[in-house]
């Protein structure tokens, strides 16, 4: 039997498949096929349709944009949309997120999209923002540096080995399920702004609460990560709504009392 031309698609697939650990005979079961159907197209020797091609990616737990990527390949157009954050179709979106933005308060909170990459916050986000370097608050603005960079928020964390290793050791967890080599550089830029963290007898782990220096004392906070898993929008689909709590009664009334100006946004 010849080889049937698929711009690539047997290849992505197979990359996906061993990036997710399973063998051809489970990728068939989830998808609905045969594993000698998935093994023919790895191969080249059959061109997927459209369909299976859909079936396939989501099972594999593909994002929106790594699912138009692989129909690309197989040659077919994309389905899934991809908008500007500020475009029209978001309008109703981004009022609903403003809602929750500004229901959080006096807690921070953030939208942030993938990298780091700020495109709405809460007034209460101003808490973080005291003495940071004017270039790292310049648009568009990285939470993920900013937070971690010397010229940053880190002269003020006071646990910053542990909490810093947490965030790096996150990024790390992402890359590994969607390789992304511009990921894997800001990964290796963040975790070079992050001391060793010493593991004793009391070593707890790296998920722990930040500890926040601020004119008014220590804050104590955790964070809750709510990304849009129904989205069929690219741009909506990579979206996460970070939300700051505080981990006890004195850092909820600090952030009570300590209000400041919005973050400068795009």
């Amino acid at each position: 039997m010849s080889t049937i031309e698929t711009t690539g698609v047997g290849a992505q697939l197979r990359r996906w498949r061993r990036v997710r650990r399973v063998s051809q005979l489970e990728l068939a079961s989830l998808a609905g096929t045969t594993q000698r159907h998935v093994s023919f197209i790895e191969s080249g020797r059959s061109r997927p349709g459209r369909e299976i091609v859909l079936r396939l990616a989501e099972s594999l737990g593909l994002s929106l944009r790594e699912r138009n990527d692989l129909l690309a390949a197989a040659g077919y157009a994309p389905v899934f949309a991809e908008s500007g954050y500020d475009e029209a179709v978001l309008r109703p979106v981004r009022a609903a997120i403003e809602q929750v933005l500004d229901g959080h308060l006096p807690y921070p909170a953030v939208v942030v999209a993938p990298y780091g990459r700020v495109v709405a916050a809460n007034d209460a986000v101003g808490v973080f923002f005291d003495g940071v370097s004017p270039g790292l608050l310049e648009p568009p603005v990285n939470l993920l540096r900013v937070m971690l960079h010397p010229d940053g928020l880190a002269p003020r964390v006071a646990n910053l080995a542990e909490w810093g290793r947490h965030v790096v050791e996150n990024l790390r967890a992402r890359a590994r399920r969607s390789p992304d080599p511009r990921l894997d550089a800001f990964v290796a830029e963040l975790a070079g702004y992050v001391p060793a963290a010493p593991v004793g007898p009391e070593h707890l782990g790296f998920s722990v609460p930040m500890r926040l220096a601020t004119a008014l004392g220590e804050l104590r906070l955790i964070t809750t990560l709510t990304s849009f898993a129904t989205a069929t929008d690219v741009t909506l689909a990579e979206l996460v709504l970070e939300a700051f709590l505080p981990a006890d009664e004195d850092s909820a009334e600090l952030l009570r009392r300590h209000r400041r100006a919005p973050l400068p946004l795009p």
